[in-house]
């Protein structure tokens, strides 16, 4: 499934198939509709998007020019081992913004699952998956990033971090399928590094790359915040917290900075 209007580049992951559309709701919902009937993973990358989603339900608005695809893939282990996924996408996500960003720009990775460039957000991603008990039969890994335009500020919540894009941050104009020939061939040597070695050196890697590190943050799950010195992530991939009560790890919220940076 791949589409032949668009040569692979020689980078291009073996194995790995590429579905290029002019328009559909959701990348993830297309990689869902696939379903178990993959014969291997496949990017699927789309044009323009019209129900696209973000963690927790909320709408993630994509102007034109901007990035949206999911590598659909049928992973091994549990469900948390495939949640560490997440983590090899913001790493690949990183490395390629990092290819067409240049070395100005500022790069880190916020937990859960963001990328901010210049202290503002440019990307974000959305692991889905089916299955039944402890097996997951198809994983979507979804990817959105503000290639050309940011979405409008209005809709955010109190404290989130401002989106930006990559034009309006760096003057650099990126087709959406030169971010994909970046992005699926650093996913596929992040992903072979989590399959040789374990998450160990996926762990150290992304710490190297975290956002405000040793810093006061603030973690909301529903009703319940925590705020308190951020050092890093466990084994899990869970966050790690000093605060007034102590350690704390926290495997799932969102993270909120005191100012933007």
């Amino acid at each position: 499934m791949t589409d032949a209007s668009l040569p692979l580049s020689a980078s291009w992951p073996q194995g790995v198939g590429r579905l290029i559309l002019e328009q559909t709701d959701s990348t993830n919902a297309e990689a869902a509709r696939l379903g178990t009937s993959l014969a291997g993973p496949i990017w699927i990358m789309t044009r323009r998007q019209d129900a696209g989603r973000g963690r927790r339900g909320r709408t993630w608005s994509m102007p034109a020019g901007n990035f949206a695809a999911t590598l659909a893939l049928r992973p091994q282990g549990s469900p948390a081992d495939v949640s560490l996924y997440s983590f090899v996408a913001a790493l690949a996500l990183h490395e390629a913004l990092s290819a067409v960003c240049g070395p100005a720009a500022r790069l880190a990775i916020k937990w859960p699952n963001d990328v901010l460039l210049n202290g503002g957000k440019v990307a974000g991603i959305l692991l889905e998956s089916a299955g039944q008990g402890r097996d997951v039969s198809l994983l979507a890994v979804g990817i959105g990033v503000n290639l050309a335009a940011a979405p409008d500020p209005g809709a955010l919540e109190p404290g989130a971090v401002p989106p930006v894009s990559v034009l309006g941050e760096t003057g650099h104009a990126v087709a959406p399928e030169e971010f994909l020939d970046l992005l699926a061939p650093a996913f596929a040597r992040w992903q072979q590094q989590l399959a040789a070695y374990g998450f160990g050196p996926i762990r150290t890697a992304w710490t190297a790359r975290a956002a405000r590190l040793g810093q006061t943050i603030t973690a909301r799950t529903g009703a319940t915040s925590r705020t308190g010195r951020f050092e890093g992530i466990d084994d899990s991939g869970a966050l790690v917290l000093t605060t007034a009560a102590g350690r704390e790890v926290i495997p799932a919220a969102e993270v909120f900075f005191d100012e933007v940076a």
